[in-house]
């Protein structure tokens, strides 16, 4: 994994806002064999565009905007078995937390679904991978789109136990963890096969953190419980890939609401440092958790581990502006060290394939305030050590 030697390097979470084209096609993939097809050119077409876009912005760790997914999650419910999809099964939206209650209108306003619930995806047999096909083509897309830029890695997605099935309910295993267990088994075989192609891992877990407000309602020790199980099955899933090749990414939910619920980021850091990653990708810069960067004042991050905080955000409209996101970056590069940070951004842009948190443009001008953000502190960091 390369380090910030020279400048602060610039990455971001993952999830672009896909064209319009690649959506309608999207949507209509699955109707005939030759919309199939057409689908899967615009998307290789799609990613070598979004690779040189990132590229040409200057971001230096770049994806495939996360093309060939559904969703930062729920994906993974296409290429496991085990899962049955009950749409008239409906269960309360236990990820947001006392939200619910504390902001109804807000919440009926970004949820219209809120107050009937959620499906439930229901194990109801073996949790096993079965599509490679999907993980292999998204590997292919963005090696292939890799050998036509200059940029200094690349990595990509995958979801976590934590965040897979969150609307879901065991009814095959004997005990929560062997479910778990047997989820993490699956998604290994996603993080091998990234691994393996030379990519970077980044493993999203926005739900680790959703639970806090839910479990903590009920007592402290059961989030405990509930999450340490799950970072446990990561940790059992990353066996054998090395730390230096692992990205673990946290955020509080991409969604526009009051955000009451989030977990303080010091509840939960010490799960986050526990996974065998080499860096950590954490929101620090929407309004909830911006402050957050005290706690980096009395935790030390571990050594040889990188921080890639979030320094501009999905949050709002307002585009940072780069003095802004360079004195976001030299406040944190003076707390873990400029060689152990990496500037990123707070979340994806877009949670789904036909859901965006910002528009094109809004979006394309903030990455445009992280790389410049990140070369004025750069200059700042390094003028200063060599006038030293």
């Amino acid at each position: 994994m390369k380090r910030s030697a020279t400048r602060i390097l610039t990455t971001h979470v993952g999830s672009i806002v896909r064209p319009q084209h690649l959506r309608d096609l999207a949507a209509a993939a699955n109707e005939s064999a030759e919309n199939k097809q057409s689908y899967e050119q615009a998307l290789r077409e799609a990613v070598a565009e979004i690779v040189k876009m990132q590229a040409k912005a200057g971001i230096d760790i770049v994806n495939d905007g996360e093309f060939g997914k559904s969703s930062w999650s729920n994906y993974i419910l296409e290429r496991i078995t085990g899962f049955e999809h009950r749409p008239e099964q409906l269960r309360p939206v236990y990820w947001l937390g006392r939200d619910r209650d504390r902001f109804p209108e807000v919440m009926a306003a970004e949820f219209p679904w809120i107050s009937k619930g959620v499906p439930t995806e229901a194990c109801v047999g073996p949790v096993k991978y079965r599509d490679h096909a999907n993980i292999d083509r998204d590997i292919a897309n963005l090696k292939a789109a890799l050998r036509s830029v200059n940029v200094e890695e690349a990595f990509l997605p995958v979801v976590a136990p934590a965040s897979s099935a969150y609307d879901g309910v065991n009814e095959y295993y004997p005990t929560e963890k062997e479910y778990v267990y047997a989820i993490a088994d699956a998604l290994r075989e996603e993080y091998r096969a990234i691994y393996d192609s030379g990519l970077l891992v980044q493993v999203d877990d926005a739900v680790l953190a959703n639970m806090y407000d839910h479990y903590v309602e009920q007592s402290p020790e059961k989030y405990r419980q509930w999450a340490g199980l799950r970072i446990e099955a990561l940790n059992h899933a990353l066996e054998g890939i090395p730390e230096d090749r692992v990205r673990y990414h946290v955020c509080f939910g991409s969604w526009h609401v009051p955000h009451l619920a989030d977990a303080p980021l010091e509840e939960i850091l010490g799960f986050i440092l526990s996974v065998r990653a080499g860096a950590y990708s954490i929101e620090a810069a929407n309004p909830r958790h911006e402050h957050e960067w005290r706690v980096w004042e009395t935790t030390k991050l571990p050594e040889g581990k990188i921080l890639i905080p979030g320094v501009v955000t999905h949050h709002t409209m307002t585009v940072e502006h780069p003095r802004l996101v360079a004195d976001r970056i030299v406040r944190f590069a003076r707390l873990v060290g400029r060689e152990n940070l990496i500037a990123g951004t707070d979340c994806g842009f877009a949670q789904a394939q036909f859901i965006q948190r910002a528009a094109p443009s809004v979006m394309w001008a903030k990455f445009e305030a992280l790389v410049e953000g990140a070369r004025i502190a750069s200059s700042e960091l390094w003028q200063k050590s060599a006038s030293a």
